[in-house]
């Protein structure tokens, strides 16, 4: 064959395979679709279907967008999230104020569920559970001595409403085990904890954690039933609640603003400020407010507080607030789950930014802050915390500060008296807890024949609880320290005596223990009968003479 007949043979031939070989390389190095590549729209989709094509393993896809979602979301800012459908369900629960259930309080004794409270109308109360019950066994599974926590025992009680379980419990003093089905229904989650009169003429209201939904019918609930009691002042306490809805906080604060009051205003990049304003329509414009804040109060609490303040219409005591002052709006996926996006931020009637500054990229440093603020001493000096704030006016031209958070009108200093290692070591093991329990449950018929909660707290104090909880504790690893242990005696019976109090009268008695020697409540007394909580005392400075 000549040279000229090979050659028209073999360029063809190195030319289809070159093609081939070029296609197969594309293929592989190629850059991915254009569309919406200026903004880097696509691009996550792109690598998404790219991984899910060609990556050498398998590729559980719908766990790596769920373990992808929440980093790309919390590189905006600390409060933009993405919350799974599983959590969505927790996080829901919060806010509506209800869950399905059982409708019981209950303890885990010695591997074995104890109820310590029934919920009125409950399904629990219909079907006949006691308290002290014991249950061992759900839908006929041993559960007794298996080492359930407290979220494993939730989650085989709970179910849809209108579901049934069966229980096997042991009645207290018995053994013979009683089989009873239970009908699951809604069950309320309370966010007033207690409303309670610290005098003859201040009633006190303690949120809990959040604003749920149903939180201003039991804020106007609690002031009613104070009311009725005499009280014409009021102590709310807000410490350790991290917020929840505008829209109740709102309301809330409405009780105690006149007509035209700016509350709060909020304002972004693409979103127009919005002044929202009370409508004057509450019941205790007249009457005497003090709000007591911490390091945790968060957003709602934040939005109250600085309202309250803003006005004059009372005043705020404690330490300054967490800082948090970020809209966020929610948008929901179809299987449950969904993002909350900031969209703009909260600012008090004086043009103060509720939240506090942070840094792209630094949210570690951020979430440390509350660490880093007591290190520095913001919780034990008014000096170290004003260094960071910018003056403002409130509505009658006192000063007060912002730059992230609220910082009280009168500044408490947390109390660290009888705090120790000792003292640590026993409230982080919950052995305070855990001892109040046993004692509970030993002594229970002696304990349950008492006709109020007062009249109990008086036999509790005869008893020699604090060595039996050092007795306890040493038996449980951690050494007795007569030093440490005469430090925080007074903190540790107080605790023992709110928690067994709390298993026979509730969640109310347990505040009204467990703070009898509270300093915040102590001074919101002394301001509101010494006449400095009043609209004019605030307005010309009295309050500062204390």
């Amino acid at each position: 064959m000549d040279a000229g007949k090979k050659a028209r043979i073999w360029i063809p031939l190195c030319l289809g395979v070159g093609i081939a070989v070029g296609i197969f390389i594309g293929s592989r190095y190629s850059q991915f679709g254009r569309s919406g590549s200026v903004a880097g729209y696509g691009k996550i989709d792109a690598v998404l279907n790219y991984v899910n094509e060609s990556y050498v393993d398998t590729v559980n896809m719908r766990q790596l967008v769920e373990d992808a979602l929440p980093n790309i979301i919390k590189e905006l800012d600390p409060h933009s999230d993405y919350i799974s459908a599983a959590d969505m369900k927790w996080v829901n629960e919060d806010m509506e104020g209800h869950f399905s259930g059982i409708g019981v309080n209950f303890y885990v004794l010695r591997d074995t569920i104890v109820v310590t409270g029934i919920v009125p109308g409950g399904p629990s109360e219909a079907a006949g559970i006691m308290h002290w019950d014991r249950i061992v066994t759900v839908n006929d599974t041993l559960i007794a001595g298996t080492k359930l926590r407290n979220e494993e025992v939730m989650a085989k009680l709970r179910g849809e409403t209108g579901s049934e379980v069966k229980l096997g419990i042991i009645r207290a003093n018995g053994n013979r085990l009683l089989e009873v089905i239970v009908t699951r229904g809604d069950i309320p989650m309370s966010s007033v904890n207690a409303a309670y009169m610290l005098t003859d003429k201040i009633g006190f209201i303690k949120l809990g954690k959040n604003f749920g939904f149903n939180t201003f019918s039991e804020f106007i609930s609690a002031i009613s039933k104070l009311k009725s009691l005499g009280a014409n002042s009021f102590m709310i306490d807000l410490r350790g609640n991290v917020g929840g809805s505008l829209d109740v906080v709102v309301a809330m604060v409405n009780e105690f603003l006149n007509k035209g009051d700016l509350i709060v205003y909020t304002q972004g990049r693409n979103f127009p400020r919005t002044d929202i304003y009370a409508k004057g329509s509450g019941t205790c414009k007249e009457d005497d407010v003090i709000v007591l804040i911490d390091e945790l109060s968060a957003s709602a609490s934040e939005i109250f507080a600085g309202a309250i303040q803003d006005h004059d219409r009372g005043l705020v005591i404690g330490r300054r607030s967490f800082g948090k002052g970020l809209v966020q709006e929610q948008r929901n996926f179809p299987d449950g789950s969904a993002v909350r996006l900031t969209m703009a931020r909260y600012y008090t009637a004086s043009g103060r930014s509720i939240q506090r500054r942070y840094e792209k990229g630094k949210y570690d440093e951020y979430e440390m802050e509350a660490i880093n603020r007591y290190i520095e001493g913001d919780y034990v000096n008014v000096d170290t915390v004003a260094n960071h704030l910018i003056p403002f006016q409130t509505a009658g031209g006192r000063t007060v500060y912002g730059g992230g958070g609220i910082m009280p009108d009168i500044f408490v200093p947390r109390d660290t008296t009888g705090f120790n290692l000792y003292y640590n070591l026993i409230v982080n093991n919950r052995l305070d807890e855990k001892y109040a329990m046993l004692y509970s449950d030993t002594y229970r018929e002696k304990l349950s024949s008492f006709g109020t909660w007062q009249e109990l707290y008086r036999y509790l104090r005869q008893q020699p609880l604090l060595l039996n909880l050092v007795s306890f504790a040493d038996n449980n690893g951690i050494r007795r320290r007569p030093y440490y242990v005469q430090e925080s005696s007074e903190l540790l019976e107080n605790g023992m005596y709110a928690y067994i109090i709390r298993n026979f009268f509730g969640e109310e008695a347990f505040w009204a223990t467990y703070q009898k020697e509270d300093s915040l409540i102590k001074k919101g007394i002394e301001l509101i009968e010494t006449g400095k909580a009043k609209h004019q005392s605030i307005v010309n400075g009295e309050y500062k003479q204390n």
